[in-house]
């Protein structure tokens, strides 16, 4: 056992409370305050044979803080904002603990105690706490959402355990803790030797009696595990890939062709949240589902991996073909795809490196070999994502996209490259005569998603959606013209060329232009006017008008 916590997220610690409520090895509970430092906040207790973890929740609503570690005479630890300070929660919560391991002695209980405080707040210097916090065996999850609205379950199950649990009202030990605290700021240095020898003597105490029952030793590591790891070295700052989109390394966005060309690549970090994402999308109902049930299957093998890790795994291929034509969301789902599958237990990662040709294309021999292989080792975790990959396949047998294409192909058919997913996008035509032209390609990339034109509908709850994520609104007669505008432009559109969401997005920066530039000139008395999408700033949309061609069109 060590006191190291694992790096948590909102992601992972949602999911390991729930396995341990479900744990039938675990007693857990829920108290509605834990007086007196903690008599506001939700406190969830789990136990087991050999220990209690206590998780605070802090939901004191989003907010940039900073962590004051300098207790200033007798005033407790503060969290500052800009224009306010609170009591440190994190130093209540060690409060808490104290008085909890008072009641463990006076039960004659010598188990292993935790804190962990999960927080609403963005606290800016967790990294600079660490190593405090870390003594006393705190661990502190900031920067999370919707706290409050946490539905967790609890068992309440104390047979689960096979020690009877003090109560834990508290109120009455606070002037009992006060004393103490006094008695230790007289005689700090005798205090830290006894410290010392009690932590050595409770750490003999607390190993495994291998006499007693071995399930019964495994009991509280199989709980505690899910928080805690053994460290591989003294680095306790290193982070750890696979454990959160906060502490995953992403890679950067250059890749050097020879010694003198560097090309940029475009390096997506995972989602926090995709499954909303993928939830918030308009349309792509097909495609959820055919994404839902790709990463059910690679949860399933997980789950049965970790049960029965002798077992044959489910053979679950993550390459994929997105096809549609431009703004039809694909960027968009790739990122979701990732996060997902990271989520899933899939990809250690879940970042998306986008690239094209033009990424691999160099100018030296060997320029694409390179190219290929730098890419792949930024991908290594997460999703290559290849956009207009038919442009790799031409009609010139010399022309050194069927090279990438070969590299490719010999990745794929690589057992060991199972962390990595490869996204190929384009065009539907273009795209199908790919895959004709290498018979293997339509094997390797098992999973197609198509993604279809949007709607009039669609198009208009898309822009309902990017309006709200600026809070601005329309007015009735702003947003009938805007939709008057938008129908028409749908009707006259060139299926070949048209944008999709991506021409929503380029007509409502125009709005938004001339929105400011109205604002600026006519300074409104009303604050609210600044939010208000009026008639005036609906400018006549920019529509591409399609050109005669002569000839034929590939």
């Amino acid at each position: 056992m060590t006191d190291k916590f694992k790096l948590l997220n909102e992601k992972n610690v949602w999911r390991q409370l729930s396995a341990l409520a479900r744990s039938k090895d675990v007693y857990s509970t829920h108290l509605k305050g834990c007086g007196p430092y903690l008599n506001e906040n939700d406190v969830y207790l789990y136990a087991d044979a050999k220990g209690l973890l206590v998780v605070c929740m802090d939901a004191c609503g989003r907010r940039e803080e900073l962590a004051d570690y300098d207790n200033l005479g007798e005033k407790p630890p503060q969290f500052f904002t800009c224009d306010s300070a609170r009591t440190s929660p994190a130093w209540q919560l060690s409060q808490t603990l104290g008085l909890i391991r008072w009641k463990l002695a006076e039960a004659g209980l010598n188990v292993y105690l935790y804190g962990v405080l999960l927080s609403e707040s963005n606290i800016f210097n967790v990294p600079d706490l660490a190593y405090k916090w870390k003594k006393e065996a705190i661990k502190v999850v900031s920067g999370l959402t919707d706290i409050g609205k946490r539905k967790i379950a609890v068992n309440d199950d104390r047979a689960a355990i096979p020690y009877q649990l003090p109560s834990f009202d508290l109120d009455s030990m606070k002037e009992v803790d006060l004393a103490r605290r006094q008695d230790d700021d007289a005689s700090d240095e005798e205090d830290e030797e006894d410290d010392e020898k009690e932590t050595a003597t409770a750490t003999e105490k607390a190993q495994p009696d291998t006499n007693g029952s071995e399930d019964d030793d495994k009991l509280f590591e199989r709980m505690i595990d899910a928080f805690l790891n053994e460290p591989d070295s003294d680095d306790d700052d290193k982070p750890e890939n696979g454990t959160g989109t906060n502490n995953i390394i992403i890679p950067d966005g250059t890749i050097e062709q020879n010694h003198g060309v560097s090309v940029n690549v475009t390096i997506l970090p995972p989602l926090e949240h995709p499954r909303e994402e993928l939830d918030r999308l308009v349309g792509c109902g097909s495609i959820r589902q055919r994404m839902d049930d790709l990463v059910s299957l690679s949860s399933y093998n997980k789950m049965r991996r970790n049960f029965f890790p002798d077992c044959k795994q489910h053979a679950v291929s993550l390459h994929s073909l997105f096809i549609g034509r431009p703004g039809t969301g694909k960027t968009t789902v790739c990122k979701i795809f990732g996060s997902l599958l990271h989520q899933a237990g899939a990809l250690s990662k879940g970042h998306v490196v986008a690239c094209d040709r033009g990424t691999f294309i160099g100018t030296l021999w060997g320029d694409e070999e390179r190219s290929v292989r730098q890419v792949l080792e930024k991908a290594q975790g997460g999703v290559l994502m290849i956009d207009e990959a038919y442009l790799l396949n031409t009609k010139n047998d010399h022309d050194p996209g069927h090279i990438i294409l070969q590299l490719l192909m010999n990745v794929l058919a690589d057992e060991t490259h199972r962390d990595l997913a490869i996204v190929l996008c384009g065009y539907k035509k273009p795209m199908e005569a790919l895959i004709e032209s290498n018979p293997g390609l339509l094997s390797r990339f098992p999973n197609r998603f198509d993604f279809p034109d949007f709607s009039i509908d669609e198009l208009l709850e898309i822009t309902r959606q990017r309006v709200k994520e600026y809070d601005y609104e329309f007015t009735q007669t702003a947003w009938q013209r805007y939709s008057q505008q938008l129908a028409t432009a749908y009707e006259v559109r060139n299926p070949e060329t048209w944008g999709n969401a991506r021409f929503v997005a380029n007509q409502l920066e125009r709005i938004y232009i001339q929105h400011a530039t109205r604002c600026v000139r006519q300074h409104p008395d009303d604050k609210e006017q600044l939010r208000i999408i009026t008639a005036d700033d609906i400018l006549p949309f920019d529509i591409p008008i399609a050109k005669a061609r002569i000839g034929f069109r590939q």
